[in-house]
């Protein structure tokens, strides 16, 4: 009987494919690349993603295990893909199999084909070719249609940064060009795909109604971690086959199988939130930029506050730059931002459980006025600590270098990093003193703060801890919307992306700590917050009668030179001065890094395993820096270094890491130990 050699990757730490041997029976279809196939892997049966299909191999025939199944419902994956997979997996040096196969729907890798073939069926009752006419678009201003115009018409690899200030319609301007776009492939065999990133989860909703609204006879599928398994499958499963036309999600989107993607758009390019952090640690992002250059097509980065890798490529030319520097509803104007002086000792300023009397006034005025108002502060829970006067003991985290916060409503005592929690003590474990104090503020204790200072008014709290349950998230944004909440309290939840029309107010509690970070991206991300944060306020027009949009910020340092460039909303001047100092200091984004991290029971370990891996190769052009313990140096009872490797070439480095990582592995150790290419957290 003849046969052929497939060569397989697998969801597994070895830097390479596997071979096995398919039998060939007479009048079957022969194996295709991009097939997913059931193989024996060790005492499992697992399943693999053929890259290769041959007729011979340098392995004896006998040695080869025989591969059990091929899964022929599903039409293969492209080349295309799997050549995105490829370079993901060789830039952030990890197995082809470790980004392919977690990029797929959990229960395509099943053993099992009853989800998939459920999935099919359900997809082949639907029409899979929809009108793509868009239904009732609003009317651009010049500056929006301009820049749709110029993204629709883009031809090959064109990246774009779409630059517009919060609420100047970038959404408008992504929809009308995904419109044209989908207007001109109307008549291929091939019509084509457009693909919207968004950071974070609970922003889909409300695109994906906006969008389903504007294109009812589209299909549309979402990709996100927050859909059921068989949903996402689904989901996935109609935009492989090209019957989803607009594809929404997050970061793990960018690895969906996308046969006739003609446009991608990054909206809130900036955002941290799209570089995963565990497992693969890949930036969607620069991948959505690579993808777009691999197909030779259109790619849009959206931001009011865009990063400054990418601000970086604008103003140097390799990036097109599209501006819209005014809001699109006509007669709505970027808020007014203040400052309110904490260090002054007039009584006007005098606090009130953290919030300043200043604010506490604007927040009654607009109440009054039948507006709403958000008070912005980046730390749920009810206080970060809780201590001792007596004796001095503070709640930390046993596990961890961090301390146990306050979730008073819970009765709980809870750590953020580990997920260790305890009931919250009646006494003080070390002296008995039943007087604990919280020490700090989070989101619970505004809430209560606000509740007591306005037990009329509507309050609504929007953090992680209230938004635990499945749908509640947008129940929470709807009500927003509704009119059915005076005050929101927030996290960064609320900070973007979110279109309040009756908000006119913005408090901003507690962001000094930012000022002072060791991080060097902490001034780059807190103006990217504040302005984000502040874009929420006068997005519509403002009512006869009504107050003029208002932000304030409670700080220590009013002088601070961040702070005067947010109160002019000046992000030009700002980010050339940051990119002027990472230049002289020699940060990215000209310098390239990579950081290594070694986790072990005891720190002396982890950091003597960094100090031997500097020795392990002498490359030069490479600078290694001294290993250090992480910031957060215990977390789940386990101790945590790192190494961070830079230099001024990127192919460079890229070279080197891959000698660097074969040496790594040949080290005999207990370390556990991991490479980030392109840190954002160090």
């Amino acid at each position: 009987m003849e046969h052929c050699i497939l060569k397989v990757a697998l969801d597994a730490p070895l830097d390479f494919c596997f071979d096995y041997l398919w039998s060939l029976e007479a009048d079957a279809p022969r194996p295709l690349s991009g097939q997913l196939v059931l193989v024996p892997f060790g005492r499992r049966e697992v399943m693999g993603l053929i890259v290769a299909v041959h007729d011979d191999t340098d392995v004896p025939l006998d040695k080869l295990k025989s591969a059990l199944a091929v899964r022929t419902q599903l039409a293969p994956l492209s080349a295309a893909w799997i050549a995105l997979c490829a370079f993901a997996a060789d830039y952030y040096q990890r197995p082809l199999g470790e980004v392919a196969i977690p990029g797929l729907p959990k229960n395509l890798r099943l053993l099992k084909t009853t989800s998939l073939d459920k999935a099919i069926k359900k997809l082949a009752r639907i029409d899979a070719i929809h009108d793509a006419t868009p239904f009732a678009m609003p009317q651009l201003n010049p500056a929006q249609q301009e820049a749709a115009d110029a993204i629709a018409s883009a031809s090959g690899f064109a990246p774009t940064l779409l630059y517009g200030v919060t609420g100047s319609g970038k959404t408008e301007v992504y929809l009308q060009a995904a419109a044209q776009i989908l207007a001109h492939s109307k008549e291929d065999d091939n019509p084509a795909q457009i693909l919207i990133l968004v950071p974070e989860i609970n922003l889909t909703p409300q695109l994906e109604a906006n969008v389903r609204a504007r294109f009812p006879g589209v299909m549309v599928a979402t990709l996100h971690s927050g859909l059921a398994e068989g949903e996402r499958m689904t989901h996935w499963l109609a935009a492989h086959l090209g019957q989803a036309r607009i594809i929404l999600g997050t970061r793990l989107a960018i690895l969906s199988s996308l046969p006739h993607l003609k446009l991608i758009i990054v909206d809130e390019e900036h955002d941290p939130s799209y570089k995963q952090q565990e497992g693969l640690r890949y930036s969607a992002r620069d991948l959505a930029v690579w993808r777009a250059h691999q197909l030779s097509i259109p790619i849009v980065l959206g931001s009011a506050t865009p990063s400054l890798e990418t601000w970086h490529h604008a103003q140097s030319g390799r990036y097109r730059k599209l501006e819209l520097r005014e809001r699109a509803v006509k007669d709505a104007v970027l808020p007014k931002v203040g400052l309110i002086d904490l260090e002054r000792k007039a009584p006007r300023e005098q606090m009130i459980e953290g919030v300043s009397a200043t604010l506490v006034a604007a927040l009654k005025l607009r109440m009054e006025r039948g507006e709403q108002s958000l008070l912005f502060l980046n730390r749920r829970g009810y206080a970060p600590v809780i201590a001792c006067d007596s004796c001095g003991w503070i709640s930390n985290c046993t596990r961890c270098s961090a301390f146990l916060v306050l979730h008073k409503l819970d009765k709980r005592l809870r750590c953020h990093h580990c997920g260790f929690e305890q009931r919250i003590p009646k006494s003080c474990p070390t002296c008995g003193n039943v007087d604990l104090q919280p020490l700090g503020r989070g989101t619970q204790r505004v809430e209560e703060s606000l509740q007591q200072i306005f037990p009329q008014a509507r309050i609504m709290r929007i953090d992680a801890d209230s938004t635990r349950r499945k749908g509640s998230a947008q129940e929470a944004f709807d009500a927003v919307h509704r009119g059915e909440v005076d005050i929101l309290i927030g996290t960064q939840m609320v900070a973007k992306g979110h279109d309040f029309q009756n908000l006119t107010l913005v408090g901003v509690l507690n962001p000094d700590t930012a000022l002072f970070s060791h991080d060097y991206r902490a001034s780059e991300r807190l103006f990217a917050q504040l302005m984000q944060v502040a874009g929420r306020a006068g997005r519509a027009a403002q009512k006869e009668g009504g107050s003029a949009s208002e932000v304030l910020i409670q700080t220590r340092y009013p002088q601070h030179p961040l702070y005067a460039a947010v109160r002019s909303h000046d992000y030009d001047t700002f980010a050339t001065e940051l990119l002027e100092e990472r230049q002289q200091a020699s940060f990215p984004p000209f310098i390239y890094q990579a950081l290594l991290r070694a986790e072990a029971k005891e720190i002396k370990i982890a950091l003597d395993f960094l100090h031997e891996a500097i020795t392990c190769v002498d490359y030069p052009g490479i600078t290694m820096n001294d290993p250090i313990p992480m910031t957060m140096t215990r977390v789940a009872n386990v101790d945590r270094a790192q190494l961070l490797v830079e230099c001024t070439s990127r192919p460079a480095l890229q070279a080197f890491l891959k000698v660097w990582i074969a040496a790594l592995r040949e080290m005999k150790t207990r370390v556990r130990w991991s490479l980030e290419v392109d840190p954002v957290d160090i």
